[in-house]
């Protein structure tokens, strides 16, 4: 075998900065996927629909662009399988560069797709296929970056350390929002001429940015020393997808239990926002409150996974998950009041509440399978998860919401039962934070 047994320097003082460096490694990763995977959501709430919808009713359009949205949430799956497979056999390392470069160069080509007023249909089937492209990449980006940070770390650190990967992704919306919203303050005929398009380019530069840094890591110690253990027994290797599918249980159980997390979490950059915005709120006034709100989550995301690591994750989730239900409707209503104020703080307590559950979220997905399957199994529960709560969300409650004569209640019914069901799978699910991550299978 060579290039993924690069093991980390031996002292101790070097395994720390090692950590450190990889867990940096992640965060940037996370957060430049995220960048440009989350941008498309706030681009579907202000941009896509008159870009390449025009000509149809304002919710029609609305719906329509989400469905675009939800294309790259059905891909994640399939980036979690083949990035899984050849990240369980060959290393994480490899795979994160090349999640990486797809993921910025398909985002970049999303800045160049004509509208539908010069390629007509065309420019939203370009749009669909450059999103699933996306979705493949962030399919394979997470379970790598998340298992590089676990696998480098302190074993009474893991939550901590993973939940640097999630807070990759309120980073990557802080940064997303802000250049969109920059631009929107742009005349409307402009925004959506060539506005919204240069978010979109500026994922090339945070290519090369990522790259550089990506670069410099080694290979998971933890994978490098259980490729090498059953090299030497003479262990022939079983395809990863079907050790995970063999033993289903923890797939579906981890599929489950964090779809709502996914689910109230696409919600705020695009229901909300549209909502918001529709009831009165000046829309670069709600993209800047969004954006305010996401970096304040970023320090809560890091404590939801360091908080698991004392308490256990099931009981931080869970918290986190009972609180928002019992928060969804003042959260409309502030988000309803026309006021940016409100807005701000109704985003804000979202968020907060959120990373109760999605930071202990990338240790506690992670820590439910062997080490020469746990690229696969992380990564393809998780995105599954991010399928059934995430991919359909927006589209299904902006429906709920049209066909109610917008009424917010369905949305509240429909976003509720969704926590519910997740705490049921959380509850059932079996405590991660001690478990051995040396274990093969």
């Amino acid at each position: 075998m060579s290039g993924h047994t690069t093991l980390a320097p031996a002292g101790t003082a070097a395994k720390r900065k090692e950590a450190r460096t990889v867990i940096l490694s992640s965060y940037l990763g996370s957060t430049i996927e995220f960048y440009d995977f989350l941008l498309y959501a706030t681009a579907a709430a202000v941009a896509f629909p008159k870009v390449f919808f025009a000509g149809t009713d304002e919710w029609v359009g609305v719906v329509a662009a989400y469905a675009t949205f939800a294309a790259g949430y059905v891909a994640r799956p399939l980036g979690g399988v083949i990035f899984g497979h050849f990240g369980d056999k060959v290393g994480r390392k490899g795979m994160l560069i090349i999640s990486m470069a797809m993921m910025g160069i398909a985002s970049t080509l999303i800045g160049v797709i004509p509208g539908a007023g010069v390629i007509g249909p065309w420019g939203a089937v370009i749009l669909v296929l450059l999103r699933v492209c996306q979705g493949i990449a962030v399919g394979g980006e997470w379970g790598g970056a998340a298992l590089m940070a676990l696998e480098h770390s302190d074993p009474k650190r893991r939550g901590f350390a993973a939940s640097f990967v999630n807070a990759g992704a309120p980073t990557g919306a802080v940064l997303g929002t802000l250049v969109m919203g920059a631009f929107s303050a742009l005349p409307q005929d402009a925004f959506l001429a060539w506005g919204w398009r240069v978010p979109f380019l500026l994922s090339f530069v945070l290519l090369i940015v990522g790259m550089f840094v990506r670069l410099r890591v080694s290979e998971s110690p933890i994978f490098a020393e259980a490729v090498a253990k059953e090299e030497a027994q003479g262990a022939k290797r079983m395809i990863p997808l079907l050790d995970v599918l063999r033993r289903p249980k923890a797939l579906i159980m981890i599929m489950f239990a964090g779809a709502a997390g996914f689910g109230l979490q696409v919600v705020l950059p695009t229901f909300s926002v549209t909502y918001a915005v529709s009831k009165g709120a000046p829309q670069q006034g709600v993209l800047y409150a969004f954006a305010g709100a996401s970096a304040i989550s970023i320090v809560f995301v890091l404590l939801g996974g360091r908080l698991s690591d004392r308490f256990g994750r099931r009981p931080v989730m869970i918290a986190g998950l009972a609180l928002f239900i019992a928060y969804l409707f003042p959260m409309f209503g502030m988000l309803g009041s026309g006021n940016v104020g409100m807005v701000f703080v109704a985003f804000t307590v979202a968020l907060i509440l959120h990373s109760s559950l999605y930071g202990p979220l990338a240790a506690f997905v992670s820590e439910q399978f062997g080490t020469t399957s746990r690229y696969t199994g992380a990564a393809v529960g998780y995105q599954l998860a991010t399928l059934i709560g995430a991919g359909f969300t927006p589209g299904i409650i902006a429906g709920l919401y049209k066909d109610s004569g917008q009424n917010i209640l369905p949305v509240v019914v429909f976003l509720s039962v969704m926590a519910l069901v997740s705490i049921v799978f959380i509850a059932l699910t079996r405590e991660s934070k001690n478990n051995d991550l040396t274990t093969v299978r």
